[in-house]
């Protein structure tokens, strides 16, 4: 029998006096992919930051390759051949894309460092990666999932004997996730032993040998995935049944709050038109690259168009400033999350109100209420947090996420731009947040949701807008808002008759029927 590369056991961790993970145990084996599973705050991110050295655990003992070990830290665990795609990016802003790739792996020639070759081998990363991108590139110039892509060179770049992916597809669209899917397929036939978060079980079950499930830091089961079905992963996870997913779809919609007529932004957004109506949750859907984003900066402030209308309630003009945009109504839930969204070196309280500061300050800053608002949030949104006053760096990723929903919320908008809202959190948590987007639509909250997340859109949406090349590709509504015409659309394929897709002749961009 096949030695185990990977063998822990009993592993616990403490934060002061906060049990994260407790008498955890698991072997993880060479050329087999493992899926681990759990709610946020299970535990998952923590027991992959032992294996790669990040946290040295409270209790428990590890082997590697047969040999008792300590890491000691992530240096001495990339020495040993284990590599990290980490959940958050750690990427260095004033470094480009080769040298970030290369960042304490450098190359050398005569001593010096070979900039030639690493931009050279760094093309050829990004190439098997299937990504378009400058090597030279400078990291804030880059997408969400261009970093992605990146921190995933960065792993695969030497032949690691354990990678851990902690949810890598997140931001990822369908072309990038099966790229991902093929390199993990050889990495795997290369004897590459592989561990795979995700929230994704239908990725989980196409992708992984066995499945281990943990659950507020303890181990609850482990098994060959071929053994539970998506529906039994999700169920082990939160222990107990799922409700339906998706709340009820409902087609009444008020007046048009926000208006975008051929909104053109050099080198941002080609041309873009679209319409959100009052009580309505408007999906955005496009590959990598396509411009979603991008139309939420627009909206925002952070792009000034040189040509079209821009109309938010009645008032034609784009806001000045993410603060105009505030003062209009506008919040924005950011796809980076700790790039543009939240303060990890912050508490709860401080993140939740770091837009909406002004209305506590009376004219001090009201502690209390501050508190009082936070706890709130906490309740609706389950976010499992020490304390309001604990920090930011200290939850999970998908609490991390919650907080950062929360301090949208917090300014009272009238329209609300949540761009992959989802991101790093558990399927229970999808479904509450699924549920508290259609009642705020309910209350006449008009809601543009940018999601990567096809089931996502399909589910919440009666009207999804699909963009490509940095312009709207066409719209769907009603039973158009499915699959295959979302990616139709999104990949310029044109489509069958009765696909739900016809073709514009004139410019052959394919456009909603």
């Amino acid at each position: 029998m096949t030695e185990p590369l990977v063998r822990a056991q009993g592993l616990g961790m403490d934060f002061s006096s906060v049990t994260v993970l407790d008498d955890v145990s698991l072997e993880i084996f060479p050329g087999e992919i493992l899926g681990l599973i759990g709610e946020n705050g299970a535990g998952k991110s923590t027991l992959m930051k032992i294996l790669a050295g990040i946290h040295q655990p409270t209790r428990g003992t590890l082997h590697f390759a047969g040999q008792p070990v300590v890491l000691r830290d992530p240096k001495d665990a990339k020495d040993r051949g284990i590599s990290l795609v980490p959940q958050e990016f750690n990427l260095v802003d004033h470094l480009n894309v080769a040298e970030n790739v290369f960042l304490g792996d450098e190359l050398r020639k005569n001593g010096l460092l070979d900039r030639k070759a690493m931009v050279a081998r760094t093309r050829d990363l990004l190439d098997g990666l299937g990504v378009s991108m400058d090597p030279e590139a400078g990291i804030p110039t880059l997408s969400v999932a261009q970093k992605q892509m990146v921190e995933i060179a960065k792993a695969i770049k030497v032949d690691a004997r354990l990678l851990i992916m902690d949810e890598p597809t997140t931001v990822l669209a369908g072309s990038e996730i099966d790229v991902l899917f093929r390199i993990m397929g050889e990495l795997k036939a290369r004897g590459t032993a592989m561990v795979y978060i995700s929230h994704k079980l239908r990725e989980i079950k196409a992708v992984c040998d066995r499945v281990m499930v943990l659950r507020d830091g303890r181990f609850v089961g482990l098994e060959p995935v071929s053994a539970w079905s998506p529906q039994e992963m999700a169920r082990r996870m939160v222990g107990r049944e799922l409700n339906q997913m998706f709340p009820a779809k409902t087609d009444t919609k008020g007046e048009e709050v926000l208006v975008l007529d051929k909104v053109r932004v050099p080198g941002v957004l080609a041309e873009v038109s679209l319409t959100l109506h009052r009580g309505e949750i408007l999906g955005l859907a496009g590959l990598m690259g396509a411009g979603r984003t991008e139309v939420a900066e627009t909206i925002l402030g952070l792009h000034t168009p040189v040509s079209g209308r821009l109309v938010i309630e009645g008032k034609e003009g784009a806001p000045s400033s993410p603060r105009a945009a505030v003062e209009a109504g506008i919040s924005y839930l950011s796809e980076d999350r700790q790039g543009s969204g939240i303060l990890t070196t912050f508490p709860v309280t401080q993140n939740v109100t770091l837009v909406s500061l002004r209305q506590y300050a009376r004219p001090f800053i009201d502690a209390r209420l501050e508190l009082k608002k936070t706890e709130e949030y906490i309740g609706t949104f389950g976010i499992k947090a020490p304390s309001p006053l604990a920090y930011l760096e200290h939850l999970s990723g998908g609490n991390q996420q919650k907080v950062s929903l929360a301090k949208s919320l917090d300014t009272g908008p009238r329209i609300l731009i949540v761009d992959e809202p989802t991101r790093g959190i558990d399927v229970m948590a999808k479904g509450d947040l699924y549920t508290f987007l259609r009642s705020l639509a309910d209350q006449g909250m008009a809601i543009l949701l940018i999601s990567s997340e096809l089931e996502e859109l399909i589910g919440l949406c009666t009207r999804v807008v699909v963009m490509r090349d940095r312009r709207v590709a066409g719209e769907l509504t009603g039973d158009q808002v499915n699959e295959e015409d979302i990616i139709l659309l999104a990949t310029g394929v044109h489509g069958d008759p009765g696909s739900g897709v016809k073709i514009n002749h004139a410019s052959g961009v394919p456009g909603a029927s």
